[in-house]
């Protein structure tokens, strides 16, 4: 049975349709009115309308199904995932309780489902929803309403603590020396604020201060219990805006001081080189990006990243040339050869290259087309020549995304690709559909062209000594079916070293599940950076350090930032608060800090008038002057 088929669109056709859902979603408890305990305060009600629900997608190119500004709910007879992008947001409800905020593709838990938005929907969610939310989704007047309740604070504040004490256990038994007195003495902290909590459910204000108090000491404990790992890959994609040496050696400054080993830097994107380019302009394409004219700056990133011990690798974006119209300038490759510009079925008889409505209006070369890859593999080739860096990392490194099942959204219908598979099939693709036998072949013939262009790369890397990488679409079947990448093939023969996959969510058990699909199909010689997008899409801090906690447990060889441009202090603190500080487990270094606080101290203390410390009658310390 095809799961993605029901929307409810009216009240009449939902009762027609409910027998075809393979699951009776009225037996979830979130279809139920919400039963409030009898000690239960409700502190804040919430009702909104929502658009839809179990999207259909051949109604739709968004992914998910989920158009702009829309609130969509996602029950398990939509599927495993939400299948959504990274610009929206969504709720994980478990019976009729959100256990968790997540941000793209979520998992549709079994007995319950997902509340995602998009714009002001997104907005909505994140003004109303929070972990310990009690949700009733009435699907007969299609709405949803959301309840804060006494129990919904205190649901979280247990979640948190209990998430701290995890990780303190995992490392007090598998970490040698692991120093567990910080983090544990803010869970000790947490748990007596919660204690005070439960006994003031009555009183609003008493209970939300306490609650709070002990979320943010649960937190605390969380950011400062994760140790330093010596061999770990600490990156970040970084597009550059510095314009002078200055700035750039600025730049790596700070993230040498954050604890940053690797960057990703953004070399080649939107069809244009940071660098003046000699392919480039054997080509007739624009020699360099506008924004670097006058120097060199990918020659003063690499020097000046070595001189910190800082590795650099290579941000290409291959088959992507930018959503800005070919004719906006005479030198931009779709308008000096508008013949490699990829295109869909829909509209494989236009003269002009289409552009991805679900990527930004994005523009895509054609992998089919041999003098495509010939141009972008002389483009790595003088990158890695001229500049020598550690690494290069594949992005865009697919067809575009297409929408599942709509064979007119598909992509690769060229005037080459047609004629090529043509000479190879017999058949000009334009006139397949899904329901032809050859159709397979089709697929297989665009996701060739994608995986024969990675296998040159990987060589040329073996070749000259440089990693290569790749990101990737976790979900394969996802990766296969409407990006035509084939991941599984570059790993099984060995034609990349790398991947570093797009996990994009904010919840550390979605980015484990995530993770585990890709461990479980790549191959053991392929290495696995995490990629993730904590920064990128709003989550927490303390998001971020679970998520850098369960790519430890899972064995990957690092994890790398989406990107440094939302990489803001309130990450880079909570890093160096642990994950990322080199000095944490340096008996040496911290004694020297230590020393030189306490010397500022009582350098301070002399002008300062002296404190009492005494406590209250709730047993906390309070601080007097006298």
């Amino acid at each position: 049975m095809n799961f993605k088929r029901l929307t409810l669109i009216t009240l009449s056709l939902f009762f027609i349709t409910i027998p075809t859902y393979s699951r009776d979603i009225t037996s979830i408890n979130a279809f139920e009115p919400v039963m409030l305990n009898q000690s239960e305060v409700v502190f804040k009600q919430v009702k909104t309308r929502i658009d839809t629900i179990d999207p259909s997608l051949t109604a739709s190119y968004y992914p998910g199904g989920r158009g702009a500004n829309k609130l969509v709910i996602y029950t398990p007879n939509y599927g495993l995932h939400t299948g959504t992008n990274e610009f929206g947001t969504e709720a994980i409800v478990e019976g009729n309780i959100v256990t968790s905020l997540s941000g793209a593709d979520s998992t549709i838990p079994i007995n319950g489902l997902v509340i995602s938005g998009h714009g002001t929907a997104k907005n909505w969610i994140t003004q109303n929803i929070t972990v310990g939310s009690k949700v009733y989704v009435d699907i007969f007047s299609n709405t949803i309403t959301v309840y804060t309740t006494s129990d919904s604070y205190t649901f979280e504040a247990e979640a948190k603590i209990n998430e701290a004490k995890s990780i303190i256990n995992y490392y007090m038994y598998s970490f040698r020396d692991y120093n567990y007195r910080l983090p544990g003495g803010h869970i000790q902290t947490a748990e007596n604020y919660l204690k005070i909590a439960e006994k003031e459910k009555q009183n609003r204000s008493v209970l939300t201060q306490y609650t709070q108090e002990a979320i943010d000491e649960a937190n605390m404990a969380i950011k400062t219990s994760l140790p330093y790992i010596e061999n770990e890959l600490k990156g970040v994609w970084l597009r550059p805006t510095e314009k002078t040496p200055e700035q750039i050696i600025a730049t790596l400054e700070k993230l040498k001081t954050n604890g940053f080993n690797n960057i990703f830097l953004e070399t080649y994107f939107h069809g244009k080189t940071i660098f003046p380019s000699q392919t480039m302009n054997r080509y007739g394409f624009t020699v360099q990006n506008e924004l670097f004219e006058e120097f060199d700056p990918l020659k003063i990133w690499i020097n000046e990243a070595h001189k910190r011990d800082i590795k650099v690798h290579i941000w290409f974006q291959s088959f992507y040339v930018g959503n800005k119209p070919p004719e906006y300038s005479s030198s931009s490759i779709l308008s000096v050869r508008p013949d490699w510009g990829n295109k869909t079925k829909r509209s494989y008889a236009s003269q002009k290259p289409t552009k991805s409505l679900s990527e930004h209006n994005g523009y895509f070369l054609d992998p089919a087309n041999p003098e495509v890859q010939e141009f972008l593999q002389e483009l790595i080739s003088e990158i890695i020549t001229t500049y020598k860096p550690d690494g290069i990392n594949l992005d865009y490194i697919r067809y575009p995304n297409a929408s599942a099942g709509n064979d007119l959204n598909a992509w690769g219908y060229t005037e080459y690709a047609r004629n090529d598979f043509k000479k190879l099939y017999g058949v000009d693709p334009v006139e397949l559909t899904p329901a032809d036998v050859q159709w397979y072949d089709w697929n297989q013939y665009r996701r060739d062209n994608v995986t024969n262009f990675v296998k040159k790369i990987g060589q040329l890397g073996k070749e000259k000594n440089v990693y290569i990488s790749a990101v990737i679409f976790p979900d394969i079947a996802s990766a296969l079916s409407t990006k035509q990448q084939d991941w599984r093939t570059w790993s099984s023969k060995n034609y990349i070293n790398g991947f570093t996959p797009l996990f994009l969510t904010y919840d550390s058990k979605m980015l484990a599940s995530m993770m585990n699909d890709v461990i479980s199909i790549k191959s053991p010689c392929t290495d696995l950076y995490a990629g993730l997008f904590v920064t990128f899409m709003g989550g927490s801090s303390e998001d971020l350090v679970k998520q850098i906690f369960e790519t430890r447990k899972m064995k990957a060889n690092g994890v790398i930032l989406f990107d440094y441009a939302h990489t803001t202090p309130v990450y880079t603190t909570t890093l160096m608060a642990g994950a990322f500080n080199s000095m944490k487990n340096d008996k040496s270094k911290i004694a020297q800090q230590q020393k030189k606080k306490i010397t500022e101290e009582k350098k301070k203390e002399k002008d300062s008038r002296k404190v009492i410390t005494t406590t209250n009658s709730k047993g906390f310390w309070v601080f007097t002057k006298q």
